[in-house]
């Protein structure tokens, strides 16, 4: 698991990582502050720990704009310790706070609570670029629309909005499908996506699954 680091004092953020990774994590500290939102964009990881004052930006600013574009749990870590930072944490999109200084095992719990809480396996919706994937109904939503998704229409979709944006090769996605007991063709997976983009476009979706051009697909 790859937990983000975002924190301006040096020292902390070092002592941070050092716990974390001594219990099994990979860690990234983040010290790019000035157009931080497009770096993290560009970054894979599982959780983010947050602190709130920030150069540019405070923790919450980052946390409502970042939500709206990558699907990451958030916890913040910061030594701002009111109700009204907690409250104001919560509705930027947290899904926890802890006050410095911190009690390691109270923290280690909340970060595995929170990956666990976060694994897609146990999510009833997943959100990507405002568009919404309904893993129990295999819906496709946006915008109050929705479409319902075959079997391995869903099957597609699923596999793009659990991975980080990059572009996934035909190979790459007929492997996935193949081990995951869904025996598809190259051309019989070009009819799914190809029903995939209409069921979208219907919903006002334009452009899913887009092709990079002898390089494969990117939602």
């Amino acid at each position: 698991m790859k937990i983000a680091i975002i924190e301006d004092e040096k020292k902390i953020a070092e002592e941070l990582s050092k716990l974390l990774q001594e219990n099994g994590y990979h860690t990234m500290i983040i010290n790019e502050f000035e157009n931080i939102i497009n770096h993290i964009l560009n970054l894979e990881m599982d959780l983010i720990l947050l602190d709130i004052n920030l150069p540019f930006q405070n923790g919450f600013e980052i946390s409502k704009e970042l939500l709206k574009k990558k699907q990451v749990p958030i916890i913040f870590v910061t030594s701002r310790n009111t109700e009204e930072d907690e409250l104001l944490s919560i509705q930027s999109g947290g899904i926890d706070f802890l006050s410095k200084p911190y009690n390691k095992r109270i923290l280690l719990e909340k970060i595995h609570r929170a990956l666990k809480q976060n694994n897609p396996k146990n999510f009833r919706f997943i959100t990507k670029n405002e568009i919404t994937l309904d893993l129990h109904l295999s819906y496709l939503c946006f915008q109050e629309k929705k479409v319902e998704l075959t079997r391995n229409e869903f099957r597609i979709l699923y596999y793009f909005f659990i991975q980080e944006k990059r572009i996934i090769t035909k190979e790459e996605l007929l492997e996935y499908l193949w081990n995951d007991k869904f025996y598809l063709d190259e051309g019989i997976l070009m009819v799914n996506i190809n029903r995939l983009r209409k069921k979208a476009n219907e919903i006002g979706i334009k452009d899913l699954l887009k092709t990079v051009r002898k390089q494969g697909y990117t939602l």
